[in-house]
Order: C-alpha cells, then structure tokens, then sequence
C-alpha cells in the first residue's frame, strides 16, 4: 500500500467507486465537493440537495444515534467505496539510495580516487624493462610478485571504502526503520470515539469509515469530514486550514462543516463522517502535494501549480509551510518551530500574516530561530575544529614528501628527469597522496555523527520500556540538561483517581461519607439530578476489571468522582441519565479555563427550565444567593455568610489537599424565556446544593522522584488551576516545598500583578525577581503557564541559561509546551493537541518517568563524552605517527589500509560500543552541564594527552629501535612495492591493541578508578570489544599484502598484548594526578554565551547558520559532512526567498518557517507540510537527522 503514489489510489477508488455507486445514496464525490463548502454555502446546498443531516445519515446507512452496525463486511464495502482513513507514506529511501548518499562524502571520494589512480598504475608498465635509471628513490630490489601485486593496495583501499559505506548505509537505514515504527506507534496510539451499534468504543483513527458517528469533544484533533448533528457550544480551531485564529461556532442550521485536522476548542458533540483519507480537506491538500514522493513533485510541478491556484483557493486560501501545528493562541514569534527530527509528525501550519507579499518578509525576519540543540553546536564547533587541523596536517604531510622526494632524487643524486621514468615517478606522486588522504581520514572524526545517532536512537528505543515516547530525537538529550521542570499537578504528581473524602451539605461539615439517611430527601433529588445531568454523558463509573480492584473511571475524572459520591450514597445515577438522554438537554456551558465551571440547563415537565451548575467552590459561591439548609429549603446565603464557610469549610478542606467543587442550581420561568447567551445574567442568583471536597492523592513514587530531581539540580515547580490551598498542601507532600524554606506559592492573579507594569506589559526585570524562589502557581491560567515558562528561558538572572521542561494535557497547555525546550504531553489524559505540541510523550502520565528521561538524555551525553575522549586520543596519535613517520621515514609506518581499518574500529565500532552504556543512578548526583560547559572537560583531556604520550612513546621506540628489540629487519626506507615486514606489523597490532584497552579506560570520563565496573551490563560492549580483537588476529596473520601484514610468532603478540595492558596501568597513573594542577590544559568544545547570538544580529541574516557552521563556510573545508545540511538550508530559505512572489494558494506565507528540513525524506505517512516545495523544484537533500 506504502509504494503506491497517491494518483493510483485516487483513480482505484474512483474505479470502485463508479462500480458501487448506486449502494448508497451519495457518491463520495458528492460527499468530497459538499465538504468544501463553508458555512451557510454548505446549509444551502444541504437542505436543496439532501433536505438535512437526517437525511444524509439515511443515505449512508446509519443511525444519528445507535451508529452504524458495525459488521465486518459493512465496514469493508465502506473502505472500498469511500476510502479509508490513511493517507498514504512517502516511499522510505532504499538501501542503495542510502549507499549512494553515503558514498557522497568527500573524503571517501578523495580516497576511491586516489586507489583507482594507484590501481592503474600498478597495471601501466612503462616500455623499455630497464628502470634501474629512474630514482628507486631508497635502494632495495623488487620481486617480480611483488611488482605483479602491486594492484592489491588499491583494490584493498576500494574494499575498505565499501566497508564503510555500508556500514553507514546500514545505520542510516535502520535509523529510518525506527523513524517508521515510532511514527507507525504514534499513529496506533491515536484513537477516536465512535458509536457502533448503540455502544461507544473506541477506534484507532485509521478504522474510521464514511457513516460513522463520531463523538467529539474538547481537546480532540478530528481525525476525519463531518457534519455536525447535535452537541452543545462546540467551538473549533480551524487555523491549521484557513489561517483564521478565531475560534468558529458550529451548530447545525449555521455551519455543521467540521474539517479534519482542526482542534476541538469547547464544548462536545456528534458527526456523521463523510470524508476520510485522501479525500477528506487534509487530505486533498496533501494529494496535491504529491505525498507520494518527489519524483512526481518535479514532473507535476506545473499541473500541481495550477490545482493548487484555484483547489486551495476553494479551500480558504490554504497555505502551509514546514514546521509545527501552531496553536491557535500561541504568537508566531513565541513559536520555536521545532526541528523535526523525522520523528515528528509533520503538521500543518497556520498563516499568521492577514495579506502576502511584503509583511511578509518583514515579519519572516523577525523569527525565533530554532536554537540547535546544545549537544549539536558543540559537536558542530569541535568537528569543524578538528577537520581543519587534519586538513593543515595532510597537506603539509604531502608537501614534506614530495618535496624530500623530488630534492632527494633530482638534486642530491643529480638524476634527470627521463620521460620513460614518468609513471614511476607519478606512482610514488600517488603513494604520497594516499598517504597523506589517510591522514586526512583518520584525523577527521566521520564517528561523531554517527555515535550521536546510535546514542540518541538507542536511548530513544529504551526509553519507550521507560514510559517515554519520544517524538523529536534531540529532546532526549536536551532532557539531561534540564535545570527547571513546571509540572502540572493533577494526574502527574497525583493518581488522577478522584474520590470525594469530605462533604457540606444541608449546613453540616461530614468529615467522612455522610449516611445517606442523614441528608434530606429533597436536596440528595436535587444533588442526585445535578450532579448526572451536569457532566458528560461519556463519563461513567465501571465495575472493576478484576475482583477486587478499584471501580473504572471513564472519562473526566473529577466528574468520576462525583458519580461515585452519588453512588457512595446509595443512589444510582444511569436512571436519571436514561430519563434525560443527552439529545434532550436544552443548552450546555461546558467547561472551559474561563468559566472555571460547567451548566447544564434542561426543561421541566410543566416548561420551566432548571440549570444545574458546578465549578471551582471559591468562583461558584460567590454567584451564590442562596443555599439548602437541613429540611431542603433555601435560606439567603449573604457575602459575610459566604466568608464564613470559606474559612469554616473551604480552606479547612483545601489544606487537607483536597479540591472543592461546589454544586449548585436555579430555576427560571418558561415565559420569557431567558437570554441563554447572556451568560453573566444566567449564571448568577443560584442556590448552593453541597459542596464537596475531593481527594487526588498524591502518586506514591513521586516524592521519590521529585527528590531524585532536587539532589541533580532541578528545580521542581508545580502550576496548576486547582486552589492556593490545595496546591501548597500536595506540594509539601510531594517534598516540591519543605516548610521553613524561603519560597513563594502564589496565585495566577498575583503572579500577573506583579510581573506587570503600569501599562499592564509583562516586564522580564519583574519576571527575574519572582521565579527563582516560585515553587507553586495556583489558579493559573495558561496564559501564566505560557508567560513563566518564557520567562525563565529569557531570563539572564543566572549564568547559565535555564533549560526549562513542561508537562500538560490540555489543549490550553499547547503554547506552554511549544514554549519550552521539552514539552512533555500526558498519553492516556492528554489531548491530541497537547501531545501534537510536545516532544515527548509520557505513556503512563507519571511524574517518575521524567526522571528516567533526565537520567537517559545525561546519559546521551556522557556516551558522547566517552565516545569524544577515546576517539581524540586515537586521532591524535595516529595522525602524528602518521605525520612524523612520513617525514623521517618517506613512509608512514600506518599503511592506509590499515589506518582505514583503525578508523572503522574506531568509529563505528567504538561508537556503537560507548554510545549504549545504560544509564546509572549516579547520573543524577550532579548538576546540569548547561550550555556553557565544555564537550571536553579538562579531566578528558588530561586522559586524552595523557594516554597519547603512552601510545607515542611505545610507537615511536618500536619504529626507531624495534627490529633491534625483537632481532628482526627493519621496515624503514622500503622501496615501493616491497613486501610487508614484520617490524610495521608490529607497529600496527601493538596500535590496535593499544586502541582496544583505551576503550575500556573510556568507559569512565569522571576520573573513576574502576573502569570495570558495570561492564557486563553493556553486552554489546563485550562483544564489540572481544570481535575486534578476533577480527585483528585474522587481518594480523593471514591479511597479507592487502593489509600490508606479515605473520607474527606467538612471543610477538604476546608483547603487543602486553603493551597494550599497559594502557589500564597507565590509566590508574594518569587518574592519580589532580586536574586542579593542569591548570594550563584546555577545554574544547564549549559554546560561549557570545555565539548565542543576539535577536537583532539574527534578524539580518535569515539563513539559519550559527557561529560553527559560518565558519564553516568560511573555510570551504569541502569534505566536512556537514556541508549537506547548509546547502540543504540555503535551499530552503531560497525556496521561502522566492516563494514571496509566488501569488495563489500560497499567497498568504506564514512568518513562521521551521527548519524542519530534517524530515523531507523521513515524512509521516498521514501528515506532510505543504511547503513552498510547490514553488521551488528542488527537492531537498536528506540532511540525515542528527548530524551537523
């Protein structure tokens, strides 16, 4: 289904759907054209066409209230004619394309060229035999084999060179596998409520067929068309569509048209869908993009031009562009367009800018620039440091010997120059070259990218078993830098399980569950009715899975609770509910961050209508006129009488830590009927029925947790909407507050108060006094979420800045969760528009998952650390072996084989063994690193220097003074294709052995004595390391030529082991001295606040460059990797620089672009970003994710 291009699943289902038509009334393309009308357009064509939704439901086969049947062949013919609710993948890369793309490194290309130059050469035998006139430049006779073999080093060096390339082939394709998979989870996990033959279940998105009936409600993002057939104040976000921010009221006679991929803002109710997948409004808008892959992008290109101008034109003037669901609320400034990581699922972007053209490119300037995440510049700033010393290293290397060669040859032996010595003299040109590329090779370290990607990938497959679903890679490793978490408190740090513990009904405080023949008859009706009718029809109370067990809460858990009152006191609410079916209730205030409180108002038998209400207690008491007294009968509820239970009953129960909910109602006449959308007038005069206080308690292992975060330094914060009360008091149970310290619990009101000034702007000075000691934010807004989120990440008050995560569930906490630099959405309480915003997503909703998220991104980093310091030091020894030999010697003693052969230990090997060290507890007894801590602290580098001193001082004794340790020849001065001596072989195993125990002195990057410790819960590093050192025996004894190795006797390797042992010796002496002394060893790797650059410097250079890869640029230093990833971003801002003219569908651009050009090639398969790929023909190289 995946490699099939959206034009052949268009035209399969138009086939079908011509062949099936006539089995239900409408076809699906009369069903696709009514869904592109809008508003009152569409109500016409409805009555004229249909006559009403009744009718259309008809049509379809199925029942406004029972749903359709649900029988399996049913659903299969509705799949065949109308489609199914997918929308087909972007074809994943294969693996050659992947080999192909690996094959691209300049290095690489350097090198196969060289060996196909030394291949030819070797074949090319001058005429005339005699050559003993050209320069043999150091004596020694050649074997005809040898000459015969000379072949062999440029075919081992093409060998070598396959190797690599597949190996990076291989990661890059089982790194889009994971992508897949995870995207595939993300997609399974999404489910959606439907009614099947009178019962409510939930389905995975993808089974949703045209006619079923769908219920929606707040939070959700809809999964598919529809028509709206009954619901109350159903508000929805269709900014993803047309770019309006305004939140649009649906109702049946005005607009019933809900749209796919808007949120659900307020309120609830029921759709008949009509169109799903491709042909549903995101569907189509994909189609046009021709998610089917690039190819045809380039060849549709005008075609799709052309659809786009007048189709999008139909659909509200839609644009889209690369990057993240805005929130409807959330300012195009604050948005920091996440960098997609493939992980992410692309979305669509709302415009911002009310008219195109030239406000755009003004408010374009003015983006937040995705900062990278702080790992990557520091990688991004040491690689380019390294490859330009490796650069400046090779090319002296070459100069030194030609130069030697030419002055030995032609001035010292005074030798002339014959024309038939030339391709002798070019073969020797060629060795140099090789010889100095493989220096080149070695020096740069191609493992980085590469050991990054393993860690965070297989971090991010382990964290899944943690609870955590990670949608963007780099947020794992942001995590282990996190100095504050905002945390919500309901369902995070407690249960979410609500019981009521306490009650104030007919004038009396109940300290327990009052006996049900205590409370008069009337007012447990009244309490009864209210308390059934006012929540929604889909929470319920279930008898428990196992006997046993606690009952199921279905559905809004605070309501749960109260049902579960109800039935604590013998009564029963599923009667009264059946009595007053939901189609029958006259209008519904549904909650909302607003209101604080929810009414529903039905009609009596004799006409009359009743409101039940029920809310926070301290916002509905004050609308309060009235209460029930002990008989049932209102008595005046006066403001002084109002203080008094706030003191006597509110704050009482609230520092207990329970919520109070206050549960009240009003009659009205029938005649005149009240002005229900005048909401002050209706919500007002009530009269109190009870008020309860309700148990969440606390999760038992988050005091734990929030402990484990305090001692790593990371602040705890809990913002929440619950009372001031029950905040401090389940903070101080959570150990977020410890009585007796200096902290500040405030309300969202005061909070505003004082960060604002006179004019009512928020001022960061007054942001800075507050939030260091703010513990807990009670009674907040999102808004205040949003606001203290930004203030801390803006705030300069410390030196380093505050990497800040946030938890939410809501739909309001969207902005918030963009805000930070984690956002972290609840899997089971969270809605699609949290988990939409964020970038992990926490499947059991616990507060102790994030620690493990914190313990794995610290350990991202240390992998890396470790991964740093043992490929530093191989670099540095190897390049100057290779530098110094060639000088003195003509020859590097490391042949290039060879060296190819230690950078693919080194790097890939080493970096699969380092990079999946599981995590310890250790890792959270320190402090965040921050931004300005160096990648290569100094206790590093003493080990790197310390341990390259070692391996030269062995090295260089067994080049110079070796054949004399072991009675052997000399492998120096060897003419050109002499064969390999047993003195350079034992050069190279004692490096290799060398390099082998180093690694496991890497394993430690603190300065720990005990480098074994914990090594066999790292299987893969056992593995790795034991491979390796088989693989070195069979390349050692029988490599031969290629590897220019001659066997050793068994004393020879026992001495390369030996010295090689020596390493962890070495390593105990190295630890021994103290880093505080080494006070000249320099740190590297660090990001200086000055390359955190300022908005305004920004501003004037669009193109999302920061200091390292400038720099880059600068150097030209072609062969860097990163290289694709700046053209792959010149690309996209020359796309966006000429998409401003571009008039039609993309009129209106966005001012907020992404740099999301990371998932070009790893799409979702049911969301892609329009991007202004319509208006630019160039497809955007892969910029494989985590590298750069």
């Amino acid at each position: 289904m995946g490699d099939m291009t959206n034009s052949d699943f268009y035209s399969k289902n138009q086939r079908n759907e011509s062949s099936h038509g006539g089995e239900f009334g409408c076809t699906m393309e009369e069903l696709r054209s009514l869904m592109e009308l809008r508003g009152t357009e569409a109500v016409v064509k409805i009555k004229e066409t249909y006559g009403d939704t009744d009718a259309i439901c008809r049509r379809l086969k199925t029942s406004p209230v029972e749903g359709l049947p649900g029988t399996a062949p049913d659903l299969e013919k509705r799949k065949q004619i109308f489609g199914q609710n997918f929308i087909p993948p972007k074809k994943p890369k294969t693996f050659l394309q992947l080999v192909w793309e690996a094959l691209q490194d300049v290095t690489l290309i350097i090198l196969e060229i060289a060996a196909i130059i030394s291949l030819g050469l070797s074949f090319y035998h001058p005429p005339g035999e005699s050559n003993e006139g050209c320069a043999t430049a150091q004596g020694g006779a050649e074997d005809e084999g040898e000459a015969e073999a000379g072949w062999i080093e440029g075919a081992a060096i093409l060998l070598s060179v396959i190797c690599v390339v597949l190996v990076t082939a291989f990661n890059d394709w089982s790194k889009e596998k994971q992508f897949r998979g995870l995207q595939s989870r993300i997609e399974q996990e999404q489910k959606f409520t439907v009614v099947r033959a009178g019962q409510v279940v939930q389905i995975p998105v993808a089974e949703i067929v045209v006619g079923d009936i769908a219920q929606v409600k707040y939070g959700d993002l809809l999964p598919a068309d529809g028509l709206f057939i009954q619901g109350n104040d159903l508000k929805i976000d269709e900014s993803s569509l047309t770019g309006e921010s305004d939140q649009v009221r649906k109702s049946v006679d005005k607009d019933p048209m809900l749209l796919s991929g808007t949120h659900v803002m307020e309120g609830s109710g029921r759709m008949v869908v009509t169109a799903v997948g491709v042909n549903s409004q995101t569907g189509i808008i994909f189609t046009l993009l021709g998610a089917g892959g690039e190819e045809e992008e380039k060849k549709d290109k005008k075609a799709a031009d052309g659809a786009a101008g007048s189709n999008a034109a139909d659909s509200a003037n839609t644009s889209l562009v690369n990057g993240k669901m805005q929130d409807g609320n959330a300012d195009a400034s604050q948005s920091k367009a996440k960098q997609q990581d493939g992980a992410a699922a692309m979305e669509m972007q709302p415009l911002k800018s009310a008219e195109g053209g030239d406000a755009d490119d003004k408010k374009k300037a003015n983006m937040h620039k995705k900062e990278k995440s702080v790992l990557q510049g520091k990688l991004t700033k040491l690689a380019v440091q390294i490859g330009k010393a490796g650069l400046v290293m090779s090319a002296i290397t070459v100069i030194i010997l030609v130069l030697y060669f030419t002055v030995d040859t032609f001035v010292v032996n005074k030798k002339p120059w014959l024309p038939e010595c030339t391709p002798v003299y070019v073969q020797y040109f060629v060795k140099f070259f090789i010889i100095g590329v493989t220096v080149l090779v070695v020096a740069v370290p191609e493992g980085l990218p590469l050991a990054v990607t393993i860690s965070l990938a297989y971090s991010v497959k382990k964290m899944m078993k943690d609870n955590n679903l990670v949608r963007h890679l780099d947020a794992c490793e942001t995590m282990g830098n996190a100095t504050a978490i905002c945390s919500d408190k309901t369902g995070t740090l407690t249960t979410n399980r609500m019981t009521v513990v306490q009650a104030y009904v007919g004038d009396i405080h109940y300290k327990e569950i009052p006996d049900p023949s205590s409370i008069n008859a009337k007012t447990m009706e009244l309490l009864v009715h209210a308390i059934a009718i006012n929540s929604a029809y889909t929470t319920k109370i279930l008898p428990p899975e196992k006997e046993g067990a606690l009952p199921r809460q279905v559905g809004n858990k605070t309501e749960c609770g109260l049902l579960g009152f109800v039935l604590d006191l013998k009564q029963d609410y599923e009667p009264v509910r059946a009595q007053m079916p939901e189609e029958k209730l006259y209008k519904v205030y549904t909650f909302n961050s607003v209101r604080k409180s929810m009414s529903t108002v039905i009609k009596l038998p004799d006409e009359s209508f009743r409101m039940y209400s029920k809310g926070a207690s301290e916002i509905v008491l004050k609308k309060c006129c009235k209460i029930l007294n002990g008989v049932g009968e209102p008595r005046v509820f006066r403001p002084r009488d109002r203080d008094e239970m706030v003191k006597k009953v509110i704050e009482p129960m609230a520092c207990d830590g329970l919520r109070t909910i206050c549960v009240a109602y009003r009659d009205f006449p029938s005649s005149p009927e009240p002005d229900w959308d005048n909401e002050n007038d209706i919500l007002n005069e009530l009269t109190c029925i009870c008020v309860v206080g309700i148990e969440d308690p606390v999760r038992p292992e988050v005091p734990e947790a929030i402990r484990k975060c305090q001692r790593a330094g990371i602040t705890v914060r809990m913002v929440t909407g619950d009372n001031i009360n029950t905040a401090r008091a389940i903070a101080i149970k959570c150990g977020i507050i410890h009585p007796g310290e200096d902290f500040l619990c405030l309300e969202g009101k005061e909070f505003n108060r004082r960060i604002r000034n006179e004019k009512g702007e928020i001022e960061q000075e007054r942001i800075d006094k507050i939030w260091p000691k703010l513990r807990v934010l009670a009674r907040s807004s999102p808004t205040d979420k949003h606001t203290l989120v930004k203030g801390i990440i803006d705030s300069t008050h410390t030196e380093q800045r505050q990497v800040v995560a946030v938890t939410g569930d809501g739909t309001n906490d969207g902005p918030a969760l963009k805000k930070a630099d984690v956002g972290f959405a609840m899997g089971i309480a969270g809605t699609d528009v949290a988990k939409e915003a964020s970038d992990i997503i926490l499947t059991d909703d616990n507060f102790s998952s994030i620690v493990k998220a914190v313990m794995w991104g610290r350990n991202v980093y240390d992998s890396i650390s470790k991964f740093l310091q043992f490929q530093l030091t191989v670099n540095v020894v190897a390049v100057i072996v290779a530098f110094t030999g060639a000088c003195i010697t003509q020859d590097s003693p490391l042949k290039a084989v060879q060296m190819l052969w230690v950078n693919l230990i080194m790097d890939t090997f080493a970096s699969l063994a380092l990079a999946t060290e599981p995590p310890t507890e250790t890792l959270l007894l320190r402090k965040p690193y921050g931004r300005n801590k160096p990648l290569i602290s100094r206790t590093m580098m003493k080990n790197i220097l310390g341990h390259a001193v070692y391996q030269l001082t062995l090295i260089f004794t067994l080049l110079f003074v070796g054949e004399k340790m072991f009675q052997i020849d000399s492998g120096r001065n060897a003419p050109l294709h002499s064969p390999p001596s047993e003195h350079y072989t034992i050069i190279f195993n004692t490096f290799v052995m060398m390099q082998l125990f180093n690694e496991i002195n890497a394993r430690k990057i603190h300065g720990e004595r005990n480098v074994f410790d914990g090594i066999f819960r790292n299987p893969i590093f056992c593995t790795i390391v034991l491979g390796t050192f088989a693989i070195q025996i069979v390349i050692v004894q029988f490599g031969g030529k290629p590897f220019s190795c001659s066997p050793l006797q068994l004393d020879q390797w026992m001495w390369c082991i030996f010295i090689g042992l020596g390493e962890l010796v070495w390593g105990q002496v190295i630890a021994t001295i103290p880093t505080s002394r080494l006070k000249f060893l320099k740190e590297a790797g660090r990001l200086t606040q000055k390359e955190e650059i300022p908005e305004e410097e920004l501003n004037e250079d669009v193109e999302e460059i920061d200091h390292a890869e400038r720099e880059l640029r600068r150097g030209q230093i072609l062969w860097f990797r990163g290289l694709n990833r700046i053209q792959t971003q010149i690309e996209v801002v020359n796309t966006f620089k000429s998409g401003a003219s571009f008039q039609g569908a993309l009129r209106r651009q966005s001012s907020v672009t992404s740099q999301s050009q990371d998932v070009a090639n790893l799409s979702s398969p049911s969301r892609v970003s329009l991007s202004n790929a319509l208006s630019s023909p160039t497809s955007l190289p892969p910029a494989a994710a985590g590298q750069g």
